[in-house]
């Protein structure tokens, strides 16, 4: 009985017998249930890509983002409940601007990634609050370069060179292994994106470490693309943004020009894997 949750999802502060938060799991599956959500950490800077999903054609294009900037040098990318991520965007821009007046510098990825998540956990300890129903993938530029977190609804936080959120995420599935497992030659490319079609898996071998902010905003449109099944979703809108050095190190939207383009290439790439 305890594996369904009855009598111990009523308060994000009860542990099942068998260990389990079960508030904290419906949380991921208010995730689930919203667009794919996309990062990649390229050699010069981060690339970060939204299937936004269109529930009404009255809704003005651009409307409700799910990409957020959350500093100069570093934003955010949502997937789930937008209300709540609103919040933690709220949250994070807070900390970066406190960081930065205390110290004088912009909040280091790492530290602004480790206080958000903070603050995520923090949602799940007491009995008179809920866990935020999204979760977040954030990048940025600092001193060490291109950093790419993901944030869960548990408080978890990783780093990452590919990081997917939302309904697509088992279909966009990322994998960070660098070679120590040689049972599966497939980890054995450091950043490998893997991407389901037509209930096949097919494996995108994305040298991240040379592949441009450029060429990811093409790859990451070929993958939400690929992932968005016409069939049964709405329609939907592709948000992309970067933050590299063509951007200046600032976090930015990407030029509606090279977004045509990348929608031009996954378009095109859609139509050929049909045709095969």
């Amino acid at each position: 009985m305890s594996s369904i949750g009855t009598g111990y999802d009523l308060s994000v502060t009860t542990f099942s017998p068998d260990g389990r938060v079960f508030q904290v799991e419906y949380a991921g599956k208010a995730i689930d249930n919203s667009g794919t959500v996309v990062g990649i950490k390229c050699k010069d800077g981060i690339v970060l890509g939204v299937e936004k999903l269109v529930t009404s054609k009255m809704i003005l294009k651009g409307s409700n983002r799910r990409l957020h900037s959350v500093h100069r040098h570093s934003g955010l990318a949502v997937a789930g409940l937008a209300a709540d991520g609103r919040q933690i965007v709220s949250r994070a821009k807070s900390e970066a601007a406190s960081y930065e007046k205390v110290y004088g510098e912009p909040m280091p990825v790492k530290e602004l990634a480790d206080r958000v998540a903070s603050y995520v956990h923090l949602c799940t300890l007491y009995w008179w609050l809920r866990p935020f129903g999204c979760g977040v993938i954030l990048g940025g530029y600092d001193r060490d370069g291109p950093q790419l977190y993901m944030i869960e609804p548990s408080g978890l936080s990783y780093k990452y060179f590919g990081a997917a959120l939302g309904k697509g995420r088992q279909a966009a599935k990322t994998c960070v292994y660098d070679g120590s497992r040689k049972d599966d030659s497939a980890f054995e490319y450091v950043g490998c994106l893997f991407v389901m079609t037509h209930g096949q898996w097919e494996i995108e071998k994305l040298n991240l470490s040379e592949l441009t902010c450029r060429e990811g905003i093409v790859e990451v449109a070929k993958i939400i693309y690929g992932v968005h099944d016409e069939a049964k979703d709405k329609d939907f809108e592709l948000e992309l943004s970067w933050v590299c050095d063509e951007s200046k190190r600032q976090h930015e939207k990407v030029p509606d020009d090279l977004v045509e383009q990348a929608k031009a290439a996954a378009q095109a790439a859609l139509e050929e894997m049909d045709a095969d």
